[in-house]
């Protein structure tokens, strides 16, 4: 920088009583010229052009300040938001002479964590600084830290949670749900952003400082997107978008993509789509504006950009109707599969529970046949059945259903209520609860509010407390008296018996089927190996 661009800008200022500065590229030329007011100047907006990976803007800011006064707040959150390659700020003596200029630089990931570099304050004659080659090294060591990322580690990504009202157990217990959905996902999590507020911003969830905070930080760590636990409105979703420069996705799509990514049966296709579709459809607009402001639209803007929002908004409704038809057609067909079942008099146990709290597990060691099993959330999307052998001859269809979670989007539960149908015809609930978990109550909360909206909550329920295998002994059957369900671990096979008793009391005993409680439970206890399993 001159001493003579700097007296320039400041004799501007010192004249006119408003900050003015200059963008300058790498070559020195002047790409922009910016006035302001006293306290503030406003800097072009270059909308979705992105910064390379590990890379900066390429443009430095020199501006004015109207007294002698350091980098603002706004200074270096513009710095932070712009990924500029400095921003310089001058300030104006009461004669209208440069005074001392304070120079800032984003920094790379550190272990202080620190963000920004300040150089000591120097009169503008004093600043001594090969900017080509400080620059160069500075993107040399960007780009050194990105090329350090694990081959197929798949996509970086911070977690960001903002809670209002809720207290420091519910908070920490729904961060630990949003990193194992990021797990799920095949996401690498590399940092985690929390921030607890009185209410959340309408606009942005966070708050300034924060959201500064976030920019720099996904700099830093070369983030590929931004995930927050909170479901976020489309103008929300907008917002966070053109201030972070990333990708942002909120729970819902979380949610939406695991099960994309877990669906194999044509059914389960279909219902994810759907969702997704009914996911996009009012952000599509938003998105379509940010993509085509320049093509405006309405009196005198009417062109391409409005016909093909247009278009894809028809295409999208299109689609949606065709898939409800589509899964209309399947719904009656498994109407028609459960009539047959009923006609035969076969009783159902509907396995349902929270994600990841053993239910195909449960289902498989019950039957003791193949059922897919993983140690991830929702690993079972499509409902799988099974039949099951009680002593006397009797037997049950058992089926395993989508787990459920808090806050499941709409959408979802919507599109797969076809699916979930099953559960509200099921005789008998076997609701499984991972009893290691320290938000077991908000679990089965969670399960029966969703239950409740899908006319499954009159249904009789058994609470099946699973994975006592992970507390010490006596725990889990503690916890379960407690909430006067039955303790197991379906990974060891321990408890069985005391469930099964209790599954026959409530299936037939209640419709005089059976010859008193205690010959029931020695008739189950006595046959063991009479349990048998078919597939169904």
């Amino acid at each position: 920088m001159t001493q003579e661009l700097a007296r320039f800008l400041t004799e501007l200022t010192h004249e006119i009583g408003r900050q003015v500065g200059v963008l300058v590229d790498r070559r020195g030329a002047v790409t922009h010229v910016m006035v302001g007011d006293a306290h503030s100047i406003s800097l072009p907006d270059w909308g979705r052009m992105r910064a390379g990976r590990g890379r900066l803007r390429g443009l430095r800011c020199i501006h004015t300040h109207v007294d002698d006064e350091p980098l603002t707040r706004d200074d270096l959150t513009d710095l932070a938001l712009l990924r500029l390659d400095a921003m310089v700020a001058i300030g104006t003596q009461q004669d209208g002479l440069p005074g001392l200029a304070h120079v800032a630089s984003l920094r790379p990931a550190n272990a202080d964590g620190t963000a920004v570099d300040l150089m000591r304050p120097v009169p503008p004659a004093q600043l001594q600084l090969d900017f080509r080659e400080w620059i160069g090294a500075l993107e040399e060591e960007l780009a050194r830290q990105t090329r350090t990322r694990e081959v197929g580690e798949g996509e970086r990504a911070i977690l960001v949670s903002v809670t209002a009202g809720r207290s420091r157990d519910e908070a920490e217990g729904q961060i630990a749900e949003l990193k194992e959905l990021a797990r799920s996902a095949g996401v690498k999590v590399v940092e985690l952003v929390t921030q607890q507020r009185s209410r959340v911003d309408r606009r942005t969830l966070l708050g300034a400082g924060r959201l500064e905070d976030l920019v720099v930080r996904a700099f830093q760590q070369d983030v590929d997107l931004v995930i927050f636990d909170q479901n976020l409105t489309p103008a929300q979703a907008r917002n966070l978008g053109e201030r972070l420069d990333l990708r942002v996705i909120d729970r819902a799509q979380l949610i939406l993509d695991i099960f994309a990514q877990h669906a194999r049966t044509r059914d389960g296709k279909l219902q994810v789509e759907l969702a997704q579709l009914r996911y996009r459809l009012p952000r599509l607009a938003q998105r379509a504006d940010l993509s085509l402001s320049k093509l405006a639209g309405g009196i005198g803007g009417r062109g391409p950009g409005e016909q093909k929002l247009e278009v894809d908004r028809r295409r999208t409704r299109d689609r949606i109707r065709r898939l409800e038809r589509e899964l209309e057609k399947l719904r009656r067909q498994r109407s028609a599969r459960r009539k047959r079942r009923e006609r035969r008099n076969l009783p159902i146990l509907s396995i349902v529970g929270y994600t990841n709290a053993g239910k195909s597990t449960l289902l498989r060691a019950l039957t003791r046949t193949d059922v897919h099993v993983a140690d991830q959330m929702f690993a079972t999307l499509d409902p799988t059945s099974r039949r099951l052998r009680f002593p006397r001859e009797r037997e049950v269809i058992v089926t395993d259903t989508v787990g459920f979670i808090r806050d499941l989007p709409r959408d979802l539960v919507s599109a797969f209520r076809a699916t979930l149908e099953e559960i509200s015809q099921a005789s008998l609930l076997l609701h499984v609860v991972d009893v290691a978990s320290p938000d077991l109550d908000r679990h089965i909360a969670a399960v029966r509010e969703v239950l409740d909206e899908i006319d499954g909550a009159r249904t009789p329920e058994i609470l099946v407390f699973n994975q006592i295998d992970r507390l010490p002994p006596g725990v889990g059957a503690a916890i379960a008296d407690r909430h006067g369900g039955v303790a197991i671990s379906a990974l060891e096979r321990r408890g069985f018996e005391e469930l099964l008793r209790r599954a026959a009391e409530m299936l037939w005993e209640s419709q005089g089927e059976a010859n008193g409680t205690g010959g029931q439970k020695n008739g189950l206890d006595g046959n063991r190996a009479a349990i048998s399993a078919h597939g169904g």
